[in-house]
């Protein structure tokens, strides 16, 4: 059973946070870098997730969707969280969060696109009759 004077620390410690934002601060303090550096890691991990596993072209424009979709969640989550517990709403806070997350990823597209080109066009297939 835990003594009362850690129980009280740890309630302490918690706050009026969610369990997400306790999970994201156990996480960064596992890895040890900063938020803006972790949300660099997710859009890259998010890219290649995109490109190795969905098998979307690098070059397509198609293949950043699974970072916005994380990083919109993520973003959601934390203003949710700003409501429930009467936090200061952090619009600009979660605007820069969203260009970190996303902006990175955007330009490699952007970049593969301008060495190689669009993907090519799946082929048409004929109508059956």
């Amino acid at each position: 059973m835990v003594s009362p004077p850690i129980f009280v620390a740890m309630v302490a410690d918690a706050g009026m946070r969610s369990p997400y934002q306790q999970l994201k601060g156990q996480i960064l303090a596992a890895v040890g870098l900063s938020k803006d550096a972790v949300h660099l890691y997710i859009g890259i991990g998010c890219l290649l997730i995109s490109v190795l596993v969905l098998r979307f072209a690098p070059t397509a424009y198609r293949s950043l969707a699974l970072g916005l979709l994380v990083s919109l969640g993520m973003e959601a989550m934390d203003l949710r969280d700003n409501v429930r517990y009467r936090e200061a709403t952090r619009a600009v806070a979660s605007l820069h969060d969203l260009v970190n997350t996303n902006l990175l990823p955007y330009l490699m597209v952007v970049a593969l696109r301008l060495r190689l080109g669009p993907p090519p066009k799946a082929a048409k297939r004929p109508k059956a009759k």
